[in-house]
C-alpha cells in the first residue's frame, strides 16, 4: 500500500513541476512576442480583469479538488 502512495506522490510532484516548466515557457514566449510587437500587449487588460481571473482560478481549484473520501 505504501508503494502505491509513494508512486502517486511522485507522479503528482512530477506533474506539478512539468506544469510550472510549461507555464514559464509559455510566459517567456508571450513576453518575447509582445516585445517584438508580433502580438498585442495583454498586460493592461489583466489589470482591469484581475478579480475575474482570481475567481476563475479559485473555482477551478474547488472543482478539481478530490473529495475527502478518495
Amino acid at each position: 500500500m505504501s508503494f502505491g502512495n509513494n508512486l502517486h506522490r511522485s507522479l503528482l510532484k512530477r506533474t506539478r513541476s512539468n506544469f510550472t516548466a510549461y507555464l514559464l515557457i509559455i510566459l517567456g514566449i508571450y513576453f518575447l512576442l509582445s516585445k517584438l510587437k508580433l502580438i498585442p500587449n495583454l498586460i493592461p487588460m489583466l489589470f482591469d480583469w484581475w478579480p475575474v481571473i482570481l475567481i476563475a482560478v479559485g473555482l477551478s481549484m474547488l472543482i478539481r479538488r478530490p473529495s475527502r473520501g478518495d
